[in-house]
């Protein structure tokens, strides 16, 4: 009785024993199926990231502005008789624009100078009546008071040349200001009087304008934040500026060209405009050939210093995330991806000037950014530069092997 109970008890056990042995068989042939048909870590383009010393470069908007304006007025009143220019013409200073009628200044300049011969004469006639007086009165043959009376004569003789003189002074001007003269060399606008016009001494409307042009002012527009944010870091030494005023500037004009010759910073506004909270700054350019012309708009771009604690990034390195912070995906020592915010300041040429959040060495992934996510293992390669070279910073990463 005893053996028989045993034995299919025996049995169950060791069929029971089977299906748990197949099972795990079926486990891990799925687990090494699995393991076959795994991806291939994602391959990413990656630069090392290094710092350098980088230029800091501000590319500001601006106008041109003609380096001296002279409007041309009329001093005195009268007929214009010729013009004497051809408008839109370069034209030296001392220069004659206009004619302005001068015959009724010419005859009171012929009177002026006939007055002042007459006080002349009245002078030289009073001096010698004088100087007899005072020689008479020593040996009493005239009185005192004839004497005092000739001496009186003679300076008010004398106050009479002088007035002659100033009228006739005046006369000179006032015939020399009807030729309009230029003030200074540059090139002359439209005219808006004709011959034949009244003009009046003083008036509000200008005969026309005369602009130097060459040199010509380039007014550019700054932002006072920035300008004091560079003036903390050259205090602090973060940030090496030029002191001296000749710092060069680039010119690139409406049309996106570069202007063939760099000009220089000339001075910094002292104060600041309460309207745009900008500070201005003025360029000098030299114009030989009268490329540049009052009014137009251009853009500039000036070194303002120099930090050597940079690192240069392609632009596709950078992304923002929802907020607008700046971020890049960088390959970690265990070949997975990880996010780093970074502060960028500025651009220089195609990269981005990114001066904090990364430590020299990391990779920084260029290409691949929108194939891969945080935590992901990845295979790092060498960033090729768009002329087909790889970029010697990037430093290859070998994804682990999977088991």
């Amino acid at each position: 009785m005893s053996i028989r109970f045993r034995q299919p008890a025996i049995l169950t056990m060791a069929f029971v024993s089977a299906m748990f042995l197949t099972a795990c068989d079926r486990n891990a042939q799925q687990a090494r199926t699995a393991g076959a048909d795994a991806p291939p870590p994602m391959p990413v383009s990656v630069v090392s990231a290094s710092f350098e010393p980088v230029p800091l470069v501000s590319e500001l908007p601006g106008r041109t502005t003609p380096y001296m304006v002279a409007e041309l007025r009329p001093q005195v009143t009268g007929i214009i008789q010729k013009r004497l220019f051809t408008e839109g013409s370069t034209v030296s200073a001392g220069q004659v624009l206009y004619q302005i009628d001068p015959s009724t200044y010419r005859a009171a300049f012929d009177s002026a100078a006939a007055n002042k011969a007459r006080a002349d004469a009245n002078l030289y006639n009073a001096r010698l009546k004088a100087d007899r007086y005072a020689e008479l009165v020593g040996i009493e043959a005239v009185s005192k008071q004839a004497n005092d009376d000739a001496t009186a004569a003679l300076k008010q003789a004398e106050a009479d040349v002088a007035a002659a003189r100033a009228t006739l002074d005046k006369a000179r001007i006032d015939l020399d200001f009807t030729r309009v003269k230029s003030p200074i060399s540059g090139r002359i606008g439209r005219s808006s009087v004709t011959p034949g016009a009244l003009v009046t001494a003083n008036q509000a409307a200008a005969l026309a304008t005369v602009q130097q042009l060459n040199p010509i002012y380039v007014d550019l527009t700054q932002s006072s934040a920035e300008l004091q944010r560079l003036r903390r870091e050259a205090e602090r030494g973060a940030l090496s500026r030029d002191e001296s005023n000749n710092i060069p500037v680039q010119l690139f004009l409406e049309d996106g060209s570069q202007y063939e010759i760099n000009g220089k910073l000339a001075f910094s506004e002292v104060s600041v405009d309460p309207g745009t909270g900008s500070v201005t700054l003025r360029a000098s350019f030299p114009n030989p050939d009268g490329a540049l012309l009052p009014g137009m708009y251009v853009r500039a771009r000036l070194e303002q210093g120099q930090t050597g604690q940079a690192i240069l990034l392609p632009h596709a390195a950078v992304s923002h995330d929802p907020r607008g912070q700046s971020i890049v995906l960088v390959v970690d020592a265990e070949h997975k991806v990880a996010t780093r915010p970074v502060q960028v300041r500025g651009v220089q040429g195609d990269k981005w000037i990114v001066i904090g959040g990364l430590a020299a060495g990391e990779q920084v992934i260029v290409e691949g950014l929108q194939k891969v996510r945080e935590g992901q293992t990845v295979q790092a390669q060498p960033f090729n530069a768009p002329n087909g070279t790889a970029v010697p910073q990037a430093v290859a990463a070998t994804a682990p092997a999977t088991n």
